[in-house]
Parts: structure tokens; sequence; C-alpha cells
């Protein structure tokens, strides 16, 4: 299993912070570089638990559907989602936030499981993991941008 964990501090209140990073039309927004969005299940608004969201998005030349579901849900400060379908062997996305003042810490552990045994792993150390984790930080720039600008407004 790999595991991606990345920090991002966000000049925002905990409660906007989770709002933004539960929000599937700013997802969208964060997203843009692989045309992601919500085909089925909850397509627009706030994820909440027991929710599917099936995603449509385009990575490595290839247009691939993943459904997550929303497993667990703790607001302001922590929910998850799991892989139901798609191209990982197995998925699991946490999304973790910590009220440190003016400073939310918003922390994401994203581990995955890739298939195809030998090739997969290969695969994964050459390319992939480098590859999420780049996805990944920049969906969180954008939540960042997003959550500071509404704390302004």
């Amino acid at each position: 299993m790999t595991t991606i964990v990345l920090e991002t501090q966000i000049s925002a209140k905990i409660n906007t912070c989770f709002d933004v990073a539960r929000n599937i039309d700013v997802h969208v927004l964060s997203t843009k570089g692989t045309n992601e969005k919500a085909i089925a299940g909850r397509i627009s608004g706030f994820a909440e638990l027991d929710d599917t969201i099936t995603w449509e998005a385009t990575h490595f030349g290839i247009k691939q559907q993943l459904t997550s579901k929303i497993t667990q849900f703790n607001a302001p400060i922590f929910f998850e989602d799991t892989m139901q379908k798609g191209a990982f062997k197995s998925m699991r996305h946490e999304h973790h936030f910590e009220n440190l003042g003016e400073v939310t810490k918003m922390v994401d552990i994203f581990k995955y499981e890739v298939p195809y045994s030998t090739f997969g792993a290969i695969f994964n150390k050459l390319i992939l993991k480098r590859y999420m984790t780049n996805f990944l930080s920049n969906r969180n720039q954008v939540i960042k941008e997003y959550a500071e600008s509404k704390s302004k407004n």
C-alpha cells in the first residue's frame, strides 16, 4: 500500500476549510487539468456521510471513472472517502482539519494499492506516486485559495 501525506496551512476558519474540501463544485474546479466531473450519485454541493460520487476524468490519456463513498464524517474535523469502484485495487482518502487559531491545518492522507502485481508496482514507483502527489497538491492549493478568499468576504 502506498501512502501520501500532505499538510496545508489555510488562513481561514476550520468550518470554512471543511466545507470547501467537501464541496463537489470546488473539487471540479481544482481538477480542471483532468476534466474531472461528477456524473452520478451526488453531483454538486456538499458531500455528506454515505454519499456516493462517481467521478469521470482523463488520466494518462485514458477516460476513467471512479466511484467513492463518504464512509466517515465528523464535522468539522474529519471525513473519509473510499473507492467503491475504479482503477485502483483499493483507495482511501482521509481529510483531517485542526484549528490552530487564525489558521486551519488540513492534512490529507491518501492510501492506495495498485493492481497488476509487478507491473503495477513499477508503474507506481516510477510514475503514479509522483503524479498523485502533484494532483493532490494542486487540489489542496485550490482549496486553500478558495477558503482564504471566502474568509475575506
